[in-house]
């Protein structure tokens, strides 16, 4: 019984430790959201009512006709011979200098 009980609140008393979802960053610095694939989330690119996972958002990478999701922009997300898209980083990855 003591050890069940020492068990229980070993658990309880341990933090929790969750995983960050990736940024996406574009060539120059900027935050063009996460890759959680929560909807619920105002950062994730699942969230269609959000800024970053709208179909109509200027700065998602899910709008086809905006610089980071036409599959015809140099920096977009959905261009296979894309120049310059967006990069995927971990939160504590250092930036990339600008032209990487």
């Amino acid at each position: 019984m003591r050890l069940l009980l020492a068990v229980v609140v070993l658990v309880l008393l341990t933090p929790v430790v969750r995983a960050q979802a990736p940024i996406i960053l574009g060539p120059n610095g900027q935050y063009l959201g996460t890759l959680s694939a929560n909807p619920n989330d105002p950062s994730s690119v699942t969230n269609p009512y959000g800024r970053f996972g709208s179909r109509f958002g200027q700065g998602s990478i899910n709008n086809p006709y905006g610089q980071w999701g036409s599959p015809y922009s140099p920096n977009s997300a959905t261009n296979p011979y894309a120049t310059r898209g967006p990069r995927a980083l971990q939160p504590n990855q250092p930036m990339m200098p600008p032209g990487w």
